[in-house]
């Protein structure tokens, strides 16, 4: 995936094993706030996504609970799904194989 070029995915929801393979990719879970969906914003999925906020984030930043997603000329609080502090790092790493090499 982000070999691709994808550096997120905004989704209603994510399975735990689909969201943490996200993450070992480099790829930012991000999960739209309660109660909407992608047709409840008018989204179709062709969309690009801007993240706002994720270009300035240093490696030893804090990774902020939400972030602002502009879709489809919305914007809106998209929460960050990375629960747990290794995950945070290998999402600073660009995936779990960065973090492995360079801890040697």
């Amino acid at each position: 995936t982000a070999l691709l070029g994808v550096r997120a995915v905004l989704a209603a929801s994510f399975e735990r094993i689909h969201r943490s393979n996200l993450i070992g990719m480099g790829v930012l879970p991000l999960q739209l706030p309660d109660g909407q969906s992608a047709a409840s914003l008018g989204l179709t999925g062709h969309e690009v996504i801007d993240v706002v906020g994720l270009e300035g984030l240093g490696p030893d930043d804090p990774i902020p609970r939400e972030l602002t997603v502009r879709a489809g000329g919305t914007d809106l609080e998209a929460r960050v799904r990375i629960d747990t502090p290794k995950e945070a790092d290998y999402f600073r790493h660009g995936g779990i194989l960065h973090y492995v090499l360079r801890q040697r």
